[in-house]
């Protein structure tokens, strides 16, 4: 029988307005962040869906694994209000979204820009907000950069994408942007500010990725398999805001063009894997049922027909059927639910243990999960940072190979890096 293993991760707060901070960081303490025993699964809650069964092996539930080697988590910066979005610079720093309305820049050394000036008027309530940002495949050479967010609409609300470009004056003024530009509303209008999806991915050809959500209300449900709908869908577009000319469904009155894929019920987490190509992406269940999906060209994802979870109320969802001809399973679910958020699919040399593995935030696990992929099939599952006990809201990668963790805690949400701890 295999040892118990246990995940060191070292804690220090990097914040340059908080004095000592030398000091504390040859105090850290270690902590435990995971510890399981490998092969099992992490998961013993019971399932809200008695009724079901994975279609294959290791559809959820997957052996438990551990990194061997020790992590160290710093605490970047502090104070965040909000965050929803965590994108790495080429420089070292950081943008963050704060979905009130405000883009930051942050430092390695913890300093917080002023709110970016120039930033669209959002709708802030419930999940609505200022949401994803991207940069440009060029942002080195044109200093474009995308948003998306939640805009004020007659008749309700609904989401938009903005591309606009990220200007620092050399005299120190402040960062803002200029030649801001809506290129992609995402449409009906409705009064919802539920199941935005909202995450924004660039793929290897040079496209733009963005999930939509369902919006979550009564007129809503269904309209993930409407193709004269966004919502519910993954949109390709140009980075210009226009329709590629080999989507599935260009030419065809019937189906929006944008349309990639549909059949979702509120994707919050997207990542294309740098070395494949490939596009990943998470979604919200109800009570069970969070999926991995390997995003397919017009394939057709099954919400709100199939499904791994129950309604809210304890129903059947629809006819209560996980599985039907024409519509894809996902690579993975979750029973009870880890509530997904940002995503990254791992390549970097910092961690090769890690290499090919996906990473995603839980809101209601309250944990960073990593999935062990092989194959396009997950074949072990990690559960990281389970002693911060705040919400995760998003994980990027930088050109290092360390990650950058954005934790949700009201107006005190911090942003973490995790990287290889000396000697390890």
């Amino acid at each position: 029988m295999m040892k118990r293993a246990a995940l060191l991760v070292v804690i220090c707060a990097v914040m340059v307005s908080l004095p000592g901070c030398a000091r504390r960081d040859n105090e850290a303490k270690a902590v435990q962040a995971s510890a399981q025993t490998p092969g099992g699964p992490l998961e013993k809650r019971p399932r809200n869906a008695t009724a079901y069964e994975p279609m294959f092996p290791d559809q959820t539930r997957a052996p438990g694994v551990t990194t061997a080697a020790a992590l160290k988590v710093d605490i970047i910066a502090k104070g965040l209000q909000l965050p929803w979005a965590v994108e790495p610079l080429p420089d070292g720093r950081l943008l963050v979204t704060e979905k009130p309305g405000q883009l930051r820049i942050v430092t390695m050394t913890g300093s917080i820009s002023a709110p970016v000036t120039g930033v669209p008027a959002v709708r802030f309530s419930g999940q609505a907000g200022l949401l994803d940002v991207a940069l440009d495949p060029d942002y080195a050479n044109n200093h474009l950069i995308y948003l998306c967010y939640s805009e004020q609409r007659d008749g309700g609300s609904g989401i938009a994408l903005a591309k606009a470009r990220l200007v620092e004056p050399s005299n120190g003024s402040e960062a803002h942007l200029e030649e801001v530009r809506v290129i992609f509303r995402a449409m009906p209008t409705i009064e919802s500010d539920r199941q935005l999806g909202s995450r924004i991915a660039f793929g290897k050809d040079g496209k733009l990725y963005l999930t939509l959500g369902e919006r979550g209300i009564d007129e809503a449900v269904g309209q993930a398999q409407n193709l004269h709908s966004d919502f519910g869908k993954v949109a390709r577009l140009n980075p210009d805001g226009s329709v590629p000319a080999d989507n599935p469904f260009v030419g065809r009155a019937d189906v929006l063009p944008e349309i990639w894929s549909y059949g979702h019920r509120d994707a919050q987490s997207l990542a294309v894997d740098g070395a494949t190509g490939k596009i990943w992406s998470i979604e919200h269940g109800p009570r069970g049922g969070d999926e991995l999906n390997l995003i397919q060209r017009g394939a057709n994802y099954g919400w709100p027909i199939i499904c791994y979870g129950i309604d809210y109320s304890g129903a059947k969802v629809g006819e209560g059927i996980t599985q039907k001809e024409g519509m894809e399973q996902p690579v993975y679910y979750w029973d009870p639910v880890i509530a997904p958020s940002g995503m990254v699919v791992y390549h970097g040399a910092m961690f090769p243990e890690w290499e090919g593995s996906i990473f995603v935030g839980g809101l209601v696990g309250l944990k960073l999960v990593r999935l062990q992929m092989q194959n396009d099939r997950v074949t072990g599952e990690e559960w990281l940072l389970q002693d911060v006990g705040r919400r995760i809201r998003d994980v990027q990668q930088d050109q290092a190979g360390a990650l950058y963790v954005l934790t949700e805690s009201g107006n005190d949400s911090t942003l973490l890096r995790i990287s290889r701890a000396e000697g390890s």
